[in-house]
């Protein structure tokens, strides 16, 4: 019989071995294969190994969301703008993620914010392109802009939880 690779993406390492110890330790005796499979599994979030397993995967959410990760450095600031549009979306959320909810701001005040997430100098391109993608919203006169509160796609979550915001 032959076996199906699985592949199993872990976020935060740290919590999946707090969880996997924990469900150790309410075993009474080691586990054989298909326990230790499903508490394994179940410290991943998921019921067992067959719900692992039944979860449908993108193939493409690892690959994007790794190429988006080189894009910023130690103190999550994006060292420069991709060149592929999606991967330009998916890195703006990260920024996004540094406005503040349902507040008003000036031109400043959200240039100050973009520049700060940036070390590439262009927070006009950001600022526009953010724009475009409603992520911002301005008002006609461009004075106030406000954070568009949207649900950010999983690639941005996976991206939140990669880079610990």
């Amino acid at each position: 019989m032959t076996r199906e690779p699985i592949s199993l993406t872990i976020v935060d390492v740290s919590e999946f071995s707090k969880s996997l110890r924990n469900h150790l330790h309410l075993t009474e005796a080691v586990p054989n294969h298909t326990g230790m499979l499903n508490l394994i599994a179940r410290a991943a979030g998921f019921q067992n190994f067959q719900h692992l397993k039944a979860t449908p995967r993108s193939t493409e959410t690892p690959d994007t969301v790794t190429r988006a990760l080189r894009v910023f450095d130690e103190r999550h600031r994006m060292i420069r703008w991709p060149n592929r549009t999606a991967l330009q979306g998916l890195c703006l959320w990260v920024i996004w993620h540094a406005v503040p909810k349902s507040v008003d701001l000036t031109e400043a005040e959200i240039n100050a914010i973009i520049t700060a997430h940036h070390t590439f100098g262009d927070h006009a391109l950001l600022r526009r392109v953010m724009i475009e993608h409603r992520q911002l919203e301005r008002t006609t006169d461009g004075r106030v802009y406000r954070r568009c509160e949207t649900t950010p796609p999983p690639d941005a979550v996976l991206l939140f939880r990669s880079l610990r915001l």
